[in-house]
């Protein structure tokens, strides 16, 4: 589909339950994989980068198999090893199989090449590669210098090391170096150099590592200490969140346009290991009614009926932010999002991007090399023509505008097939 021309949505109502999430997905198949024993994984997200993950480790031996029609799978463990010793993977623009493979398979002692669409290898791996070839990895760039795609080769990983790595382009790297080497079975102290951005995704990775048996001590986020001896074990079933990046676009249409009293997110809430449930915590800021459950959060609009702008530091949910940049046009004043420099090394340059295209709707915009600025309009704009960028984010982000009454037309809406494919028919579903 070229493109998606979506009415005027006056109101949503109702219920949505959340597709997996993407990064906890990602995640559990690896530690699965690389487990001693059978995984059942329940609610395994369907999206393309998962399906990049599946297809990877089925080339290296590992068998996953589906239950039938459901969103469960099988994983058979290899015990820390791949069975199979060369290959070369495509893994799409899946970055958490990009960065976390990279990793696993510097020390899997195989022949590996990694490689991506384009704009993977526009996105800079370097500081994962540098703390890996600290750690004895051999890793040679087949293209530019500190971007995919990579030959992985067999590496002597050396105990007891400590090994530094960046944490203010991406906390992915961290999470692929925490992940993988626990295999070196040596006690490993790894460094942190400067900031860390994100420090919830990195707290999704430990809580994952522990339910698969393998702890870190994480020292005041400065340095995290992996004991040798500890190995991977099947904790036999693991289920799945729903995805709380996903859940934000929901989440924002009920602080616009819920009607009836609030709208009901449910496969994430209270007691969510993801730090993007306090984009909820966002919301209410501007003003909007959120209630929480164990495993939903229901929103409602301001008591006023119009969010309120904020000045506000999303360093924490850079994904789910951008769906804060689409609400600043509901909201009453100027708003501001800041340390969000790593939106430029995601699918695509999302702070130029969400920039341009918020312009289109007729928002005012500053665009700051880690902040931007919105002050929306008097009236939006009908029929803008939003480009995507094949980004998922910017699609799902930007449908949001229909809620201000326009119409408005989404170029290549089939780019959220990368996290939720079902997400336009689920939008249509709450607006009725």
């Amino acid at each position: 589909m070229e493109f998606l021309d979506l009415d005027p949505i006056a109101h949503v109502r109702g219920t949505v339950q959340i597709p997996g999430s993407k990064s906890i997905s990602n995640r559990i198949l690896l530690l699965a994989a690389l487990a001693e024993g059978e995984t059942l994984i329940r609610g395994l997200l369907g999206s393309d980068d998962t399906q990049r993950m599946l297809e990877a480790l089925d080339a290296l031996g590992i068998a996953c198999r589906q239950q039938g029609d459901t969103r469960d799978f099988t994983v058979q463990g290899g015990n820390g090893v791949f069975p199979v010793k060369q290959g070369e993977f495509f893994l799409g623009n899946a970055g958490t199989a990009v960065r976390s493979l990279t990793a696993a398979l510097a020390m899997a002692g195989g022949e590996y090449t990694l490689k991506g669409v384009a704009r993977m290898h526009e996105r800079p791996i370097g500081d994962l590669v540098d703390a890996l070839r600290v750690a004895g990895a051999k890793i040679d760039y087949l293209g530019n210098e500190g971007f995919p795609p990579l030959a992985i080769h067999p590496g002597q990983i050396g105990a007891g090391r400590r090994i530094p790595v960046k944490g203010n382009v991406s906390s992915q790297f961290l999470t692929a170096l925490l992940m993988s080497l626990p295999l070196s079975g040596e006690d490993v102290t790894i460094e942190l150099v400067g900031e860390l951005i994100s420090k919830p995704y990195i707290e999704i990775t430990l809580n994952l590592m522990a339910k698969f048996g393998v702890t870190v001590e994480n020292r005041n986020w400065q340095e995290f200490f992996i004991r040798g001896g500890q190995r991977y074990v099947s904790p036999g079933e693991v289920f799945v969140e729903g995805d709380a990046s996903s859940a934000s676009y929901f989440l924002a249409a009920g602080a616009i346009a819920a009607q009836g009293g609030a709208l009901r997110v449910e496969g994430v809430g209270a007691e969510s290991i993801q730090g993007d449930k306090r984009f909820a915590e966002t919301l209410e800021q501007m003003g909007a009614r959120v209630s929480w459950g164990p495993n939903w959060i229901e929103v409602a609009p301001p008591a006023s009926g119009r969010l309120k702008a904020v000045d506000v530091d999303l360093n924490h949910i850079p994904d789910a932010a951008m769906t804060i940049a689409v609400a600043a046009l509901f909201a009453d004043g100027t708003t501001t999002i800041r340390n969000i420099e790593s939106w430029r090394v995601k699918e695509t340059d999302r702070l130029a991007a969400m920039a341009t295209e918020l312009r289109k709707v007729g928002a005012t915009v500053e665009e700051g090399q880690d902040y931007i600025v919105v002050t929306p309009p008097t009236a939006l704009t009908p029929n803008a023509e939003i480009a995507t960028y094949d980004d998922h984010r910017m699609a799902m982000c930007f449908s949001l505008v229909a809620l201000g009454g326009v119409p408005i037309r989404i170029l290549d809406p089939n780019c959220t097939a990368k996290t939720f494919p079902t997400y336009f028919a689920e939008l249509a579903r709450i607006a009725g």
